[in-house]
């Protein structure tokens, strides 16, 4: 029969108020941005409280955290839960903080309860999941799938002009104690705690989603090239206005590509117009489109209509279109497997569950390239994500830890 134990739901909200205040700023959120001295902090105090209840601690060459609690077959490959711990510059305390001291408590509980596990159990801590200081996101995970750090990173700057290779030495210099492991080795399967970022779960009041998959994500950047003019002087046939061409290929997408597929999100975030004066026309214009959709297919269409819409308007207007695919996520779909254990886990505990699809992406799409990985998701205020306004209601937080504990249970063998 397997033992029962439960998470201490007053320790994990505790723990939750204790990160909150490394980074905390005055609205009430967190700037713990990766590898910054508040990212340091936070680490230092998550190996701390395992090394003194007698954990280990590793980090890898990507300064990715690992806590390890033996099992009974030390030498099978261990079961990994987590997230991360750095934050958007005006993040909200949940974000990736929750999933990794859920995490921990899940390890701490079965601890507690003198449970031993088969499998080793690992809490994992991602380097760099939010992409705020330094792009792109999800680094750590990232290179921990590849099984190395690209060579692009060695001159990549952050935001604030700090080179990453010192940033990412002097992180893994600031935690001495931690056991030095090669980077990427093989696990047993990943389950990733995170909030929904979205207003699904609270608006259908559900506790829990079970995320079966993440969408694909691929962004592009368009540059229209036409010419400068005086804007009071050039009559509309003289005109080679890229603007008006951007607004001719854009507006057809507007109308059409998310009003007839609801899976389907269309975004341009970025908008740069030179020379950028008041009366003058402009020469260049330069945007970006952000494309998702669960399905590779899909993807490939609307961006073949960003294309054929960006060049036909130039050539009707006599400007010249450039697009190119400047970052290309592929969808995951999660394991089957794990999310039959999911489902087994919200059974026992009585949880009302929703099967989503998440429109982010996680530390979970590349572990999932590696290793079987599965997400449970819980509401947060609003819907309401990288903003210091985030927020988890307690009883979700609990219930969040509830269903990981549940699930790592339904995963590894256990015995009391």
């Amino acid at each position: 029969m397997t033992p029962r134990v439960q998470i201490d739901g007053n320790r994990l909200l505790q723990r939750l108020d204790d990160f909150a205040r490394i980074g905390a700023t005055p609205a009430g959120g967190v700037n713990r941005q990766a590898l910054s001295p508040e990212d340091r902090a936070s680490r230092r105090l998550l190996a701390e409280l395992a090394l003194a209840r007698g954990f280990r601690v590793f980090q890898d060459p990507m300064a990715n955290l690992f806590i390890r609690r033996e099992g009974r077959l030390a030498a099978r490959p261990p079961f990994v839960i987590g997230s991360h711990l750095d934050s958007q510059p005006t993040g909200g305390r949940f974000d990736g903080a929750l999933g990794t001291l859920a995490a921990f408590e899940v390890m701490e509980s079965l601890e507690d309860a003198g449970i031993e596990t088969d499998l080793p159990l690992e809490v994992v801590a991602w380097t760099n999941e939010e992409g705020s200081r330094f792009a792109p996101g999800t680094m750590g995970s990232m290179a921990f799938a590849a099984g190395t750090i690209p060579d692009a990173w060695s001159d990549l700057r952050g935001r604030d002009g700090a080179l990453f290779v010192n940033e990412l030495a002097a992180t893994l210099q600031a935690l001495p104690e931690a056991e030095v492991r090669p980077l990427g080795f093989p696990i047993s399967g990943y389950i990733e705690l995170h909030i929904e970022q979205g207003p699904s779960l609270e608006r259908e009041n559900i506790p829990i989603g079970i995320v079966y998959g993440i969408q694909g994500t691929r962004w592009l950047e368009a540059t229209i090239t036409g010419q400068a003019a005086h804007a009071g002087t050039t009559a509309l046939e003289f005109r080679r206005d890229p603007m008006a061409v951007a607004v001719a290929a854009l507006d057809p997408l507007y109308k059409s590509a998310m009003p007839n597929d609801r899976r389907v999100r269309f975004t341009v975030g970025r908008f740069a117009v030179e020379p950028g004066s008041v009366n003058a026309i402009p020469g260049s214009v330069t945007f970006s489109i952000d494309l998702r959709h669960p399905e590779t297919e899909a993807i490939d269409a609307l961006e073949g209509r960003v294309r054929h819409g960006c060049e036909s308007a130039a050539a009707a207007a006599g400007c010249r279109s450039e697009l190119r695919r400047i970052f290309d996520m592929p969808p995951a779909a999660f394991s089957k497997g794990l999310l039959a254990c999911l489902d087994r886990a919200a059974a026992s505990l009585e949880l009302e569950t929703k099967s989503m699809l998440s429109g982010a992406f996680h530390d979970a799409l590349f572990i999932n390239r590696v290793a079987p990985a599965a997400m449970i998701f819980v509401p947060c205020r609003d819907g309401l994500s990288h903003n210091e306004a985030e927020y988890v209601e307690p009883e979700h937080s609990i219930a969040g830890g509830r269903m990981l504990l549940a699930a790592v249970v339904e995963a590894v063998a256990v015995s009391a």
